[in-house]
């Protein structure tokens, strides 16, 4: 691995802002693919209280930033600011958010989401073709609708379920062609679909906070069973899956693919998306599990 330079006045700058953001591994992932790649340049955490985001993206796209990620709660803040100021991507209209900001050098924002095709580019890189079939997704938050339209350009049948069905509708309503069921019917569509994917937190840092409304002794064996939670990476379902003798992807990867495009763009480079990345995280997700 080539040396990174230090930071200088030609230091290429980007980073993630959220409230809070000191958990997000984003600032570990760019900067080890930097120092990988022998670019100089650095990815800092950038704590942005709400009410301050559009104040913070224009300060940093003045200070010469390339651009930003953006986190919790500013993604509806950041879909608005490019809207009226900028460029959005068709990622970004199609999954109605934006968790990448690109800072063009004509002074427009542009803006994408990443979350679906880096969900897609996980499970691809498992080896499972996404085309075709249909998928179960639970939950019906940002994160479900930007892998629904990604399933849907690919062909894919989408089915809904939620918790709260009236947020299943909503997302139906602004995606065509999705189908929506009740949470309690999850169970009965599970026979019929070659994904199923949660998007919800249920199972997020080893918690059993919710119970799954099916029972995957019902599946049919091709069955592949997705958790975007990384946190841990096997978690509760995932465990489940495996009993069964389903295949099963863990969440960390699509971390991993969707950042891939906004350090692209901003440091103009592709990223290892392989082993050495993944254990960095891996590793440190087990520091802070043990700590």
């Amino acid at each position: 691995m080539e040396r990174r330079p230090r930071i200088d006045g030609h230091t290429l700058l980007a980073g993630v802002i959220g409230w809070p953001v000191a958990h997000s591994r984003s600032p570990l992932m760019h900067n080890f693919w930097l120092e990988q790649r022998g670019i100089n340049g650095a990815y800092v955490p950038l704590p942005v209280a709400p009410g301050s985001f559009d104040v913070a993206v224009r300060g940093l796209q003045a200070a010469g930033f390339r651009g930003v990620n953006v986190t919790i709660p500013h993604k509806e803040s950041a879909y608005r600011i490019v809207e009226e100021h900028g460029r959005l991507d068709r990622s970004a209209r199609r999954s109605g958010s934006v968790n990448t900001l690109v800072f063009a050098p004509d002074g427009r924002i542009e803006g994408y989401s990443t979350d679906g095709d880096g969900f897609v580019a996980n499970v691809e890189a498992h080896g499972i073709p996404v085309t075709g079939g249909r998928a179960l997704l639970l939950g019906a938050g940002g994160a479900a609708r930007a892998i629904a339209a990604s399933l849907l350009d690919r062909g894919v049948d989408v089915v809904v379920a939620n918790r709260t069905r009236a947020r299943a509708d909503a997302l139906a309503a602004s995606l065509a062609g999705i189908t929506v069921i009740d949470w309690a019917q999850a169970g009965d569509v599970l026979p019929s679909c070659r994904f199923l994917v949660n998007t919800t937190s249920i199972g997020m840092n080893g918690g059993a906070d919710a119970v799954f409304p099916l029972d995957l002794a019902r599946a049919d064996a091709g069955l592949v069973v997705c958790d975007i939670v990384y946190v841990p990476r096997q978690t509760a379902l995932l465990q489940q899956a495996a009993s069964h003798g389903l295949r099963t992807v863990d969440g960390l990867g699509m971390l991993i693919h969707q950042a891939g495009l906004g350090f692209e763009k901003w440091f103009g480079a592709t990223p290892d998306i392989g082993p050495g990345v993944e254990a960095v995280l891996d590793a440190d997700l087990h520091r802070a599990h043990a700590g």
